[in-house]
């Protein structure tokens, strides 16, 4: 997928993980990434359950996408791509607010939970469409 400056320069200088050279150490560390990232995503909702606030405080961190950064590092060595693909998960976040605000507003309109859901991910499937649009600097809508 391209940046949303496609202008910025890629480092050329790239660092192979020698981990990687061996197929079992590659499907260890797949495993292991997979077990993490899922494992944030069932113990924040299981602190929700306890904690609302705190759960949401947790949730918000941006645990996943700081694991994604320093395995971007680990795998390649390449700073201008970790440069760059954190400033694009920075735009990418602001479609994804539009979810947080329209599905509270929905729920307290009396809306049961599942057509709220639905309509709160659908706007930002839109939103997230047309961010990518705008920042990728594509001209065809379509």
């Amino acid at each position: 997928m391209a940046s949303f400056n496609s202008n910025r320069p890629l480092a050329s200088k790239k660092k192979t993980n020698p981990l990687l050279k061996f197929p079992n150490m590659a499907w260890i560390q797949f495993t292991i990434r997979i077990l993490l990232s899922g494992g944030l995503v069932v113990g924040i909702s299981e602190v929700a359950k306890k904690n609302e606030l705190f759960g949401a405080l947790v949730a918000s961190l941006p645990l996943l996408s700081i694991a994604a950064l320093l395995w971007l590092y680990h795998d390649t060595g390449d700073t201008e791509k970790v440069a760059i693909f954190s400033q694009d998960i920075f735009w990418l976040v602001l479609p994804s607010l539009l979810f947080f605000v329209s599905l509270p507003l929905l729920l307290r309109k009396g809306l049961q939970f599942w057509p709220s859901f639905s309509i709160a991910l659908t706007l930002t499937v839109v939103a997230y469409w047309v961010g990518l649009r705008l920042f990728s600097g594509e001209e065809a809508w379509l």
